[in-house]
């Protein structure tokens, strides 16, 4: 499971729903980007039938993408694709897509302004996803944004990518309030 919002969400939703026997499972690979995920994903995903599937990808194909020929309308189609094959495959599956972040600490402080620009692209791709298929969008850079005025970012995210033990928990609490409230009867 690793240890991050993932892990907390999991340890959560497993002790309150104790009876439920629920199984949680990651798949997540630090540095993934949407083609990656796309060849593994009848294993990691079709394969295992899940009822919900929660998906965060695209800061990497922002801050990596363009170095691998990948633009912005690459990321969207092949992002479309995976949830269009998904549906097909499973179509009673709750699936959560997660907004891309970024904040401007460590090696992001300098050149935050254009990564930032090029993340929005890829957020406002997800948004469109979202839309289309009905699904809920967890809007974590809005959460991240609110929670710099209570702390700097690097209190949140050591990196400005990877988030810090209370970066995870917001990004769990933002997780559960938005799933909650897309799905309030479970």
């Amino acid at each position: 499971m690793g240890q991050d919002y993932a892990y907390i969400l999991a340890a959560k939703l497993g002790a309150e729903h104790a009876e439920l026997g629920l199984t949680f499972l990651n798949r997540g690979i630090s540095g993934d980007r949407v083609p990656l995920l796309a060849a593994r994903w009848q294993a990691d995903t079709l394969a295992i039938k899940p009822n919900v599937l929660s998906i965060l990808v695209g800061i990497n194909d922002t801050l990596f993408g363009d170095l691998k020929g990948e633009t912005t309308e690459q990321y969207e189609q092949g992002f479309d694709q995976l949830l269009a094959q998904t549906l097909a495959a499973l179509p009673n599956l709750k699936i959560v897509l997660g907004q891309p972040f970024l904040l401007p600490v460590g090696k992001h402080r300098a050149t935050y302004a254009a990564e930032f620009a090029e993340l929005k692209k890829r957020q406002a791709a997800v948004q469109r996803l979202a839309t289309k298929y009905h699904l809920p969008l967890v809007r974590y850079q809005d959460a991240f944004d609110a929670a710099c005025q209570k702390a700097p970012a690097d209190y949140w995210t050591w990196d400005g990518v990877h988030p810090t033990y209370a970066g995870h928990w917001l990004m769990m609490q933002t997780w559960l309030e938005t799933v909650s409230s897309f799905w309030p009867k479970g």
